[in-house]
């Protein structure tokens, strides 16, 4: 199993009201610089909130919701540094509660 670190927050805020955009174009071009593999995704509406361990979370993020999700510790903390009144945590998966940790419930085209 892999551990998953996420920052949550509702979509409305994280993709409009966050300066989200800069923030992933300055993260995406260190790694670039650093030839290092992407590890983070954003997505949209996470399937990963219907775990029963993740009520309480969710309960607290307004809904619909969006996440970043990393394998990288410290990737967490970074973002977390530039982006406020977000929620962060972590999860294992694939597990029973979490078989895919990217899944999204989004509706889509």
């Amino acid at each position: 199993m892999t551990t998953y670190y996420y920052v949550l927050a509702s979509q409305k805020f994280l993709l409009e009201e966050e300066p989200f955009a800069e923030v992933l174009k300055e993260r995406t071009r260190y790694y670039g610089e650093h030839n290092k593999e992407i590890d983070f995704w954003l997505v949209k509406e996470p399937a990963f909130l219907d775990a029963p361990e993740l009520a309480a979370v969710k309960a607290k993020c307004p809904q619909p919701a969006a996440a970043v999700i990393t394998t990288d510790a410290s990737f967490m903390t970074w973002l977390k540094l530039r982006l406020e009144f977000v929620l962060t945590g972590e999860f294992t998966a694939p597990s029973e509660a979490i078989a895919d940790p990217l899944a999204s419930l989004a509706p889509t085209a």
